[in-house]
């Protein structure tokens, strides 16, 4: 099916042929491990297609420390997301979750969710946890402990505000793009400066979240879940299920455009964190997630499937995407090619369309000037971009809707 859906991409069905060949995924030495990491590894490959790999990619120690930091985080998320556990129960474990990773025995052998092993198996990533530095160990605990109580906030209540929206993303990811910052400073391969950041690291998962919780928008409702915030869908509908009903169509897709578009505010921090990194299996880590992360934004834009369905980039291109985004020019090549794609799909009718456009023009400003990469000092809020910029923008989708023509050129495609 995937090669299917590549037909008219033929570099992608190049590219799905050599990763299933595994020449642009690392191997490991398991040799040289001890069964409980090579468990740990084998947990990770089996609860993450899309990070496993870059995990393993990393140099040195840093790979086993995210290794053990992601498994921990997943095991702790498998409780927050199980709807069978009691409140009552589940608060006092995300509140204490921390602290097992310092008891050798425990395990919690009542989950129902799919990636339930980690916590059945838990011991096994404890002990490993337990070897790592305590440079490692400390950063771990620490984001550990943050994301618990923060979880547990959130359990009791719907994500109300657009700030509530922000604060939920930065204690399920923000608060892992600080905690890799740190562990990526801690491991010497990176400035301290990189660890210290916390704003750029906090952007670059609130990006990914973001853009999670905006595709899951089905997945969600159908488990009894809601995480688009309150005060984004209320201007649309009464009630954030009815978004699924085809009747509600205009209403679903002005909601979800205006959510894409919060989502993109992030970019700009984006674009100024990977600009900042050094070590070159860092940088892939980093960077990998985030341009999958907008292509999942071009293709969930103005899109009645997520409403529908599932939203997914093509595997091919998925893993095009792994092999390309390995430099930061390529990178910012592929941020301008798919907001390139966002801009052709906006439309004058959108109650969204001005702050779709303005953050647009900010994200083509910072893809396209490789000056504006090396400080946030010019980095300016979609609001403060000049009229005179808004203006051209929105010349440009009017002469493109009276006349037909796709908006774009050969300088916002690239490669």
């Amino acid at each position: 099916m995937d090669i299917l859906k590549s037909l008219g991409h033929p570099e992608e069905i190049f590219n799905l042929f050599k990763y299933k060949c595994r020449s642009v995924v690392p191997r490991l030495d398991h040799d040289s491990m001890s069964d409980s990491l090579r468990t740990c590894y084998a947990y990770l490959n089996q609860t993450s297609r899309s990070f496993a790999a870059v995990i393993q990619a990393l140099d040195g120690e840093l790979r086993h420390a995210v290794c053990i930091f992601y498994l921990v985080l997943r095991a702790l998320d498998t409780v927050e997301d199980d709807m069978t556990i009691p409140l009552e129960q589940k608060v006092p474990l995300l509140h204490d979750f921390h602290t097992f990773l310092y008891q050798p025995d425990w395990c919690f052998t009542e989950s129902q969710e799919k990636d339930r092993r980690v916590l059945e198996d838990f011991p096994s990533i404890s002990v490993e946890f337990r070897n790592l530095g305590p440079e490692y160990r400390d950063v771990i605990s620490d984001i550990c402990h943050q994301m618990g109580v923060g979880m547990a906030d959130f359990l009791e209540k719907k994500v109300g505000s657009m700030k509530e929206w922000d604060r939920y993303c930065h204690y399920v990811a923000g608060l892992v793009g600080v905690g890799l910052s740190r562990l990526f400073s801690a491991s010497q391969l990176e400035d301290a400066d990189v660890g210290r950041d916390t704003e750029l690291a906090n952007s670059m998962g609130l990006f990914l979240q973001k853009t999670n919780i905006i595709r899951d928008y089905l997945e969600d409702q159908r488990e009894g879940r809601a995480f688009w915030p309150q005060e984004a869908w209320s201007q649309f509908t009464s009630r954030l299920e009815d978004f699924a009903h085809p009747q509600n169509l205009s209403s679903a897709l002005s909601c979800l455009n205006l959510l894409v578009t919060d989502a993109l505010r992030h970019v700009p921090d984006v674009i100024a964190y990977l600009s900042r990194l050094r070590n070159k299996s860092v940088f892939n880590f980093c960077a990998i997630p985030q341009v999958m992360a907008i292509a999942t934004l071009s293709a969930c834009y103005n899109n009645p499937q997520v409403f529908q369905g599932v939203v997914k980039i093509r595997k091919g291109q998925a893993v095009t995407l792994m092999m390309q985004a390995t430099n930061m020019s390529a990178v910012q090549s592929i941020i301008a090619q798919y907001s390139q794609e966002i801009l052709q799909k906006v439309s004058m009718t959108d109650p969204s369309q001005e702050k779709t456009l303005c953050i647009l023009t900010v994200i083509r400003e910072k893809s396209l000037c490789p000056a504006a990469l090396s400080t946030r000092a010019h980095h300016l809020s979609p609001v403060y971009v000049s009229a005179a910029m808004l203006l051209a923008a929105l010349s440009w989708q009017y002469l493109n809707a009276t006349t037909g023509q796709p908006p774009g050129g050969a300088d916002m495609q690239g490669h």
